[in-house]
């Protein structure tokens, strides 16, 4: 299947005809099981539901609902049928719930019994008609479902068709609505089955949530393509994590950098927990390389290194399969696509030298809804996608990345990457987390300031950090102010939300 020419309808299409019978993914709390054949009868009686609840092609179906087999179907089946799924991010506010529920003009709302009459209050004024749909996560089948209704085939979206809208956790202001297509999806799940080398026997612990870009692409998606299977728990629980994955037989492991310093802090599984799998993935965030040494030491399991962004369908970057070739704090080399880094006037700069990230490729958004503004914002003439993450690229085509263009620290006329700061306070054994930021200051503009969280049972005085900082950064980019905190905010694909921190530091 040539690049940009397949659909999410295609992979599910495929997969039933090739191997009808076989797992594509089951729950680790009850065993149910969902075949590849049953998914594409599943995905028919799916949009015969939607399409009685007032749906038509082209429309948006939101979803506040958390993981479950259900969650998974009615993802999978509103895309099959050339609907727009909108997955909604279940950690946000009320009023941001509330604005991307309106923004993106969604026709049906499915929703988990739990939330229902929060989402019911918030679409009073919607100024259009939204039906709400009641599902239960892992109810066995949907409300109205009725017998025959997989019987009718659906027509193929085109691989242009918009096939999710996704927002953005951003810091300050309204989230952005990021549109992929069809092809967009598909082809990002080609990429990552080639990139870590997946087939059939290969199934994925898909302890991320749904609402979240890596999981929809990385642990949904995939398993599409090369014919693989995921099994599902209801949430992320570091205390059953290593039991989940063995009673169910996973061979790889997708997590993000927060998962894996709360597995750290939990005791060691027995080996034949671990035997079967064959490497853990890291993505979202970049993974402090303390924590990386400590996983694979702890666990005997090698951690590739991956990252991308919602606007590229998740990973655009991947560290090799052949752990004698990974880099440690590297997030890889190009995946699926171009990568270079760029300079404020958008040229080109050598290897070696920092500047933003951008990427052009197959699997690289449409663009943000309703907001041709910032579209146009983000992408060079020459249609590269501006990351706004800071970074540069070795000889070898690794990348680095050193912050967000937003976060980057300016003391003195001095740029200081925050995850530096966070990196050298990472290395004091009583430290388990730490997020640097730019605190205003009357005489450099900015000063640093670094949130810590101590490991438990731990004790640290800030002296102790100071002395400790000083001789690991030396005295200018040692930090100034240090706040002890028992979690820092994160988004949901574990990212340090690093401006949220700023009020801790006011006088």
């Amino acid at each position: 299947m040539a690049a940009g020419s397949d659909t999410v309808h295609g992979l599910i299409e495929r997969a039933a005809a090739h191997h009808p019978r076989a797992v594509y993914a089951l729950s680790t709390e009850h065993g149910t099981v969902i075949d590849f054949g049953s998914l594409a009868e599943g995905c028919r009686r799916v949009a015969a539901v939607l399409q009685r609840a007032g749906a038509r092609r082209g429309d948006t179906v939101s979803l506040v609902m958390p993981n479950g087999l259900q969650t998974l179907r009615l993802l999978l089946g509103a895309m099959h049928a050339g609907f727009v799924v909108h997955p909604v991010n279940l950690l946000s506010q009320p009023e941001q719930m509330r604005y991307v529920l309106l923004h993106s003009d969604c026709r049906v709302v499915c929703v988990a019994p739990e939330w229902a009459e929060r989402v019911r209050t918030m679409l009073v004024d919607a100024g259009r008609p939204v039906d709400l749909l009641v599902v239960d996560a892992d109810a066995p089948a949907l409300p109205g479902e009725r017998e025959g209704d997989g019987s009718a085939p659906t027509a193929a979206p085109s691989p242009d068709d918009v096939a999710l809208l996704m927002y953005t956790s951003g810091t300050t202001g309204n989230p952005k609505g990021v549109m992929l297509t069809q092809a967009n999806l598909a082809a990002n799940a080609h990429a990552i089955s080639a990139e870590h080398a997946l087939g059939p026997a290969d199934r994925v612990l898909a302890v991320l949530p749904l609402y979240h870009i890596n999981a929809f692409c990385v642990t949904m998606l995939a398993p599409l393509a090369h014919g693989g299977s995921l099994a599902m728990p209801p949430k992320f629980s570091a205390g059953r994590f290593w039991e989940q994955a063995a009673a169910t037989q996973c061979s790889w492991i997708n997590v993000v950098p927060t998962m894996i310093s709360y597995l750290l802090e939990g005791a060691s599984p027995a080996r034949a927990q671990t035997a079967a799998i064959r490497f853990c993935r890291s993505a979202s965030a970049a993974l402090p390389p303390e924590h990386h040494r400590a996983f694979e030491q702890k666990f005997g399991i090698g951690i590739v290194e991956t990252m991308g962004l919602t606007e590229t369908a998740a990973p655009s970057f991947s560290n090799p399969m052949d752990p004698a070739r990974r880099k440690l704090g590297s997030v890889g080399r190009a995946s699926g696509c171009e990568a270079r880094v760029i300079d404020a006037a958008l040229a080109e700069v050598p290897d070696g030298h920092t500047g933003e990230l951008a990427i052009r490729g197959p699997h690289v958004m449409r663009g943000y809804y309703k907001n041709d503004a910032a579209t146009r914002a983000s992408f060079t003439p020459d249609g590269w996608l501006r990351t706004g993450d800071l970074g540069h690229r070795d000889s070898d085509g690794f990348f680095f990345v050193t912050g967000r263009i937003k976060e980057l620290i300016i003391k003195g006329g001095e740029n200081i990457a925050p995850r530096e700061i966070d990196e050298a306070l990472l290395q004091h054994p009583s430290v388990r987390d730490a997020a640097a930021v730019g605190v205003p200051d009357r005489h450099y503009g900015q000063e640093i300031g670094v949130c810590v969280v101590l490991r438990e049972g731990c004790a640290c005085t800030e002296d102790e950090l100071r002395a400790f900082a000083a001789a690991a950064l030396g005295r200018y980019k040692a930090p100034g102010h240090y706040r002890f905190v028992a979690e820092l905010p994160r988004g949901p694909s574990g990212k340090v939300q690093r401006l949220k921190l700023l009020p801790l530091f006011e006088a």
